[in-house]
């Protein structure tokens, strides 16, 4: 299955320092951290200005650090941290994703892997000190943040790029119903996806996350940048559960990219994500 790609007690929250250099303006820390017993291991980008920090959590795969994007926004003044996901590269711990035929949406993995974003939030916020500390990913991260954020308080901004609102065993009909097929919204209406999504039986029998649940009681500000021909996450569906969510007066933007799909990361799409995180982030620090 591929899903789309409080604080928690920690027995050290003191990060271990294995490598500091300098790169582009750019500091870089290699640092470790404790989340539920395993030791985690990634790097902190530190620009001279910085405007903000976010901590990266990954998609649905067998994701390291992610240095590329951590250097893109590092470049544009917002600090980064970045982790290997438990049981890759460097972290502790077992991975679970669909290349190891495991279940990498069950509830259970979700609030793990959330429980370990929520740690390095943690790690983040005790080295910035007043700097607003954010969560930013995409795709399964849409599932893993608002937990994160509902959870720990520390958490005051979160950008989510391609990432559902509809719960995970809808996600998993709809993905199933586009097969990989990237013209599929050439052959099929919204009218036929939804109807799909409803009806469809289930391929997999487990308890479904749905993050309109921790979305709901959420006060922080919140940025989705979707792309039109997504064939993972059903957009426009997505698009009327926010818009719901924004009569209910939360803080929740969106904008769509009529030409593009699931991976919507581009230069476009990553200035708009740090223009709006300069600003959420200047509102939070003058109601400080």
């Amino acid at each position: 299955m591929m899903g789309c790609n409080q604080s928690v007690e920690q027995k050290n929250t003191t990060p271990t320092q294995v490598k500091t250099e300098l790169v582009d303006s750019i500091t870089t820390e290699d640092v470790t951290f404790e989340s539920e017993g395993v030791k985690l291991a990634g790097t902190i980008y530190s620009p001279n200005n910085p405007h903000a920090a976010v901590v990266i959590v990954h998609g649905s795969d067998q994701v390291p650090r992610m240095t590329k994007f951590a250097e893109l926004l590092a470049k544009k003044n917002i600090l980064v941290f970045t982790y290997d996901k438990r049981g890759v590269g460097a972290s502790g711990g077992v991975y679970a994703g669909p290349e190891v035929g495991t279940n990498n949406i069950s509830v259970e993995n979700l609030n793990l892997l959330a429980k370990d974003a929520s740690a390095a939030v943690d790690l983040i916020h005790n080295k910035v000190g007043d700097l607003p500390v954010g969560l930013i990913g995409a795709s399964q991260a849409g599932w893993i943040i608002p937990i994160v954020a509902n959870k720990n308080p520390l958490a005051e901004f979160m950008v989510l790029f391609s990432s559902p609102t509809i719960t995970t065993l809808e996600q998993l009909r709809f993905q199933f119903y586009t097969n990989g097929r990237t013209d599929f919204w050439d052959h099929h209406t919204e009218e036929d996806a939804r109807e799909h999504i409803k009806n469809d039986p289930d391929k997999y029998q487990f308890e479904a996350t749905d993050p309109k649940e921790s979305l709901k009681a959420l006060s922080i500000p919140g940025l989705w940048l979707f792309g039109e021909k997504d064939i993972q996450i059903p957009v426009k569906m997505c698009i009327e559960h926010l818009n719901t969510l924004k009569l209910e007066n939360k803080d929740f933007e969106y904008v769509v990219f009529p030409s593009l799909g699931h991976d919507n990361t581009n230069t476009e799409t990553i200035d708009i994500s740090v223009n709006w995180i300069k600003q959420k982030s200047l509102e939070i620090k003058n109601n400080k």
